[in-house]
C-alpha cells in the first residue's frame, strides 16, 4: 500500500540521499513520469514537445464530396457578403437622403466619420507594432526548440524508459535489494539533470503557448478593426461624394477651373509663384483669397478666440484666427515625423516644412479651417493641396494620391480632403529612406515658410475638432 503524497514527501526528506533514491525508485515503479517531480502541466508540455518534433502525418486527399461541400460553403459566404454590401449601400443612400442639402449635417457627419477612421487607423498601427515583437519571439522560441530536437527526444525517451522499466521494490523482493540499490544510486545521479532539462523545455513550451495566445488575440482584434475600417471608409467615401456633388451643383465651371489651374501650375517654378498665380488668375481661388482677407475670426467679449465657434459645423469662415491657433492644431494624418522644419535636407539646404511617414491609404484631414486655392499635381510634390487660412497664412499639404476637394471650397478643421497611396509620392529629397508613404506639410506667412511647430497640439489626444 502506498502512503499519501505528503507523508511520502516527509519520508523522502528524512531518509537522506540513499533513502530518497530508494523511495524515488519505488515511485518510478508506481508513478512513471510524475515520479521525476514534474507537474502534470509540465508532463503535458513535454508531450507537446514530442508532437512538435514528430514528423507530420500524411493526410488523405479530400474526396469529391468534400470539395463540393467546400465550394458550396464558399459560394454561400460570397452571397452573404454580397447581401451585406447591398444592405450597407441601402443604409448609406437612406442616410444621405435624410441629410439632403443640409450642409451643417453633412459637414458634421464627414468630420465624425473621418475622426473614426483615423482612430481605427491608429489602433491598427498600434496592433501591428505589438505583433512584430510577438512574432519575433515566437520564431525565436520555435527556432530554439528545433535546434534542441535531439535533446527533446532524449528526455522523452529517458522518461518513457524510466516509467516502463521500474526497479523491484525492496519490501516485495528482498533478494533483489542489491539491484534496487544500484538502480537507486544511478537514478539519484541522473534524475536531477533529467528534471532540469525537462523543466527548461516545459518553460519554453509554456512561453510559446502564451505567445501564440497573445498573437491570436491581437490578430482577432486586428481583423475586427480592419473590418470596421473598411465599413467606415465606404461610408466616408459616400459622404465625400455627396459633398462634392453639392459643391458641383453650386459651381458648374469646376472642371474648367481645374484645367486652368493645371495649365498655370506648369508656368511657374516655385510654390510662392504658384500661390500668387492661382489667387490672381483663377476666379474661384481669387474669390477664396478675397474672402479669406476680409473675414475676421469670431472673438469673445474679452478679445480672445471664441472656442465655441469650433462647435459650429455650418460655419463659412475660420472659427479661430490662424495666428491665434498656436498649440491647437492636429496633424493632418496619423504618422511619425521623419523630418522637421529647419533641419538639413541632405542637399545643402534646410527643410521648409515637416514630413510624416504614414500608413498606405491613410486618411488626410485638414489641420485648420481654410479655403482651397489649389488642388492638383505640382512638379515633384505629387498631389498638392494649398489652403488659404486667412491673415496671410497658407497651409501646403503634399504627397497624397488623391484629393477630394475643389478649388474655392471652404473646408473645416478635421474634414477629410485626401488619401495617401501605397508608395511615396513626394520627391526623393523629401522621402529619402522612407519605406512608407510620406506626407509633406508646410506653413507659410506672406509667402515665406515658417516653423509649424508652435501650432501643433502638444498632446495629440487633444486635437482641434470642427
Amino acid at each position: 500500500m502506498h502512503a499519501p503524497r505528503h507523508r511520502a514527501a516527509r519520508d523522502r526528506s528524512a531518509a537522506g540521499p540513499w533513502g530518497r533514491a530508494a523511495l524515488l525508485s519505488a515511485g518510478l515503479a508506481a508513478g512513471g513520469l510524475l515520479a521525476h517531480g514534474l507537474a502534470p502541466r509540465q508532463a503535458a508540455l513535454i508531450a507537446a514537445a514530442q508532437a512538435q518534433t514528430a514528423p507530420a502525418a500524411t493526410t488523405a486527399s479530400p474526396s469529391m464530396a468534400d470539395l463540393i461541400k467546400q465550394h458550396e460553403q464558399e459560394l454561400e459566404a460570397a452571397r452573404a457578403q454580397q447581401k451585406s454590401a447591398a444592405e450597407q449601400q441601402d443604409r448609406l443612400k437612406a442616410d444621405l437622403a435624410a441629410i439632403g442639402a443640409d450642409r451643417t449635417k453633412l459637414n458634421q457627419e464627414l468630420i465624425d466619420v473621418a475622426a473614426k477612421v483615423r482612430t481605427i487607423e491608429t489602433r491598427i498601427s498600434d496592433a501591428e507594432a505589438r505583433l512584430r515583437p510577438l512574432d519575433a519571439r515566437e520564431n525565436e522560441i520555435r527556432s530554439s526548440l528545433d535546434q534542441r530536437r535531439d535533446e527533446i527526444g532524449e528526455v522523452l525517451a529517458a522518461l518513457q524508459r524510466a516509467g516502463r522499466r521500474a526497479p523491484p521494490a525492496l519490501l516485495v523482493r528482498p533478494e533483489d535489494a542489491l539491484e534496487s540499490l544500484r538502480t537507486a544510486i544511478l537514478l539519484g545521479a541522473v534524475v536531477p539533470e533529467l528534471r532540469t532539462r525537462a523543466e527548461r523545455l516545459a518553460t519554453d513550451l509554456g512561453e510559446l503557448i502564451a505567445v501564440r495566445q497573445k498573437i491570436a488575440a491581437e490578430r482577432d482584434q486586428l481583423a475586427a478593426d480592419r473590418s470596421r475600417l473598411g465599413s467606415d471608409q465606404t461610408r466616408l467615401a459616400a459622404l465625400v461624394e455627396e459633398r462634392q456633388r453639392q459643391q458641383s451643383a453650386v459651381e458648374r465651371d469646376i472642371d474648367a477651373e481645374r484645367g486652368r489651374a493645371l495649365t498655370l501650375s506648369r508656368q511657374v517654378d516655385s510654390l510662392q509663384g504658384l500661390i500668387a498665380k492661382m489667387e490672381q488668375d483663377l476666379k474661384s481661388a481669387a474669390k477664396a483669397a478675397a474672402v479669406a482677407g476680409q473675414k475676421g475670426a469670431p472673438t469673445s467679449p474679452g478679445g480672445k478666440p471664441d472656442l465655441a465657434a469650433l462647435k459650429d459645423p455650418g460655419r463659412l469662415s475660420p472659427a479661430i484666427a490662424f495666428a491665434s491657433a498656436k498649440g491647437m492644431l492636429p496633424f493632418p494624418v496619423n504618422g511619425a515625423k521623419i523630418r522637421d522644419f529647419g533641419r538639413p535636407d541632405g542637399v545643402g539646404g534646410v527643410e521648409r516644412g515637416i514630413s510624416l511617414s504614414t500608413r498606405p491609404g491613410a486618411q488626410i484631414t485638414t489641420p485648420c479651417d481654410g479655403w482651397v486655392v489649389y488642388a492638383g499635381p505640382f512638379r515633384s510634390y505629387g498631389q498638392l493641396l494649398i489652403l488659404n487660412a486667412g491673415g496671410g497664412y497658407h497651409v501646403l499639404i503634399a504627397g497624397m494620391e488623391r484629393i477630394s476637394v475643389n478649388i474655392g471650397q471652404f473646408v473645416l478643421t478635421g474634414e477629410p480632403v485626401a488619401t495617401m497611396g501605397s508608395t511615396s509620392r513626394v520627391a526623393s529629397i523629401l522621402a529619402a529612406n522612407a519605406s512608407q508613404p510620406v506626407l509633406y506639410v508646410e506653413f507659410r506667412k506672406d509667402g515665406t515658410p515658417i516653423d509649424p511647430g508652435p501650432w501643433w497640439a502638444a498632446n495629440e489626444g487633444e486635437k482641434v475638432r470642427g
